[in-house]
């Protein structure tokens, strides 16, 4: 096997030698297939090595504490990738010998036969070795046809083509099953990060994750021609204006006495003069141009305290944009008044057009509504905001972006 190996080996190098650039296009394909072949069939000869060292204990023998252990020092991979390759060995060694024939004639890939063995495990948990067999059959040869994607999805009809009478019996306990499963592992996880940030990762059954999806997928549309946040954060974006929605409805049970609401404290030097930041109740702190934003559309708690921190005297709380206001905004700006948006009036905030802390008044002809990512976008960039004489906001663009500085106004809103 070895000096059979290093000759492949040479082969394969005189071929990474070539150059395929004098290749016709029909030699190109048939190299690219033959390629393809042969990398599918030396995994047949790497996941049989893999299996053998496993089942000798030879990495236990080296002093390893695993085979995965072993590989990634031996093969320089990582932790997952070796603890895949020792599983995979041992899938492919359970499946029956026509799977293994087929990787190893190269008519089927790894993901491929990894498809079709949990397939076939399951076809004869349900209907038994014989049907199984048949399911192989099958299976190996859509191999040709499908991708491993494809081929699960398919996978999971079998039993239509080679056992009917059971198959749909069979569909429903598979399907009750996996209802199961996903009630077990369904999980959200989140972990602060050492700069305050959150990751968020996690599991949701099919219910939560359709309702997830019909929730965040209107809002995750790019907001413009100018948008240029990838989808990602658009996704981001989208989540915060859900959880904005949320404690804006005033429905969600209260916490500690008070509704679900963010809390920011800050300073009145940092909310008039962008001097130092916020802390939120969670002890992470927020930038003042954050808390500045955040303060467009707020209550506010004035508070005295003394030299060591501790609260003398708190004022009352005052709502800078009052329901009567709001309603007012909402009959004329209709949703987000940044040009080209189409939010609605609930995913929107308002915003001073002369900020409160700079003197502005709060009232109809210096309030604005937008959208999350509009509000921030408006905070960041030097877009300035007017009421045009219709008394409609009108939105000057930055030099740099238009010259002339021609304004631009939303008309996706506009009654016809």
């Amino acid at each position: 096997m070895i000096d059979e190996l290093t000759r492949a080996e040479s082969a394969v190098a005189t071929c990474t030698d070539a150059a395929a650039w004098p290749l016709t296009e029909h030699e190109l394909v048939a190299a690219l297939d033959a390629a393809h072949r042969l990398e599918q069939r030396l995994a047949a000869v790497k996941l049989a090595l893999v299996r053998e060292v496993d089942g000798r204990s030879t990495a236990v023998a080296q002093g390893a504490s695993s085979t995965a252990v072993w590989l990634r020092e031996r093969l320089r991979l990582t932790i997952p990738a070796a603890r895949r390759l020792v599983d995979l060995a041992a899938c492919v060694d359970a499946a029956p010998p026509a799977v293994r024939d087929a990787l190893a004639a190269g008519a089927a890939s790894v993901e491929q036969v990894r498809v079709i063995a949990d397939t076939v495990a399951t076809v004869q948990s349900v209907a038994g070795p014989q049907v199984a067999d048949k399911a192989v059959g099958v299976l190996v040869d859509w191999a040709g046809q499908f991708d491993p994607m494809l081929l699960r999805k398919l996978g999971t009809r079998i039993l239509d083509h080679v056992a009917p009478d059971i198959a749909d019996a069979a569909a429903q306990a598979a399907l009750e099953a996996d209802a199961r499963q996903a009630n077990r592992d369904r999980h959200v996880t989140m972990s602060t990060l050492t700069d305050g940030r959150l990751r968020l990762t996690g599991i949701l059954d099919s219910e939560t994750a359709g309702l997830l999806r019909a929730a965040i997928d209107p809002l995750t549309a790019p907001s413009g021609p100018d948008d240029q946040r990838c989808a990602g954060q658009r996704r981001h974006d989208a989540l915060a204006d859900l959880c904005r929605l949320s404690l804006r409805t005033g429905e969600l049970p209260e916490h500690g006495g008070d509704p679900a609401q963010i809390v920011v404290t800050t300073s009145y030097d940092t909310l008039t003069q962008q001097l130092g930041d916020g802390a939120l109740d969670l002890g992470l702190h927020l930038t003042p141009e954050t808390v500045r934003r955040l303060a467009c559309d707020a209550a506010i708690l004035p508070a005295v305290l003394n030299s060591t921190g501790q609260p003398l005297d708190l004022g009352r709380q005052r709502r800078l944009i009052t329901g009567p206001l709001r309603r007012a905004l909402v009959l004329r700006d209709r949703g987000c008044a940044f040009p080209g948006c189409d939010r609605p009036p609930r995913w929107c905030d308002t915003h001073h057009i002369h900020h409160w802390a700079n003197g502005g008044p709060t009232n109809l002809n210096n309030a604005v509504l937008l959208c999350g990512h509009h509000h921030r976008h408006l905070h960041h960039n030097d877009w300035t905001i007017r009421l045009g004489d219709d008394n409609h906001p009108e939105f000057i663009p930055p030099a740099w972006l238009d010259p002339d500085q021609l304004p631009r106004r939303n008309h996706y809103h506009r009654r016809t």
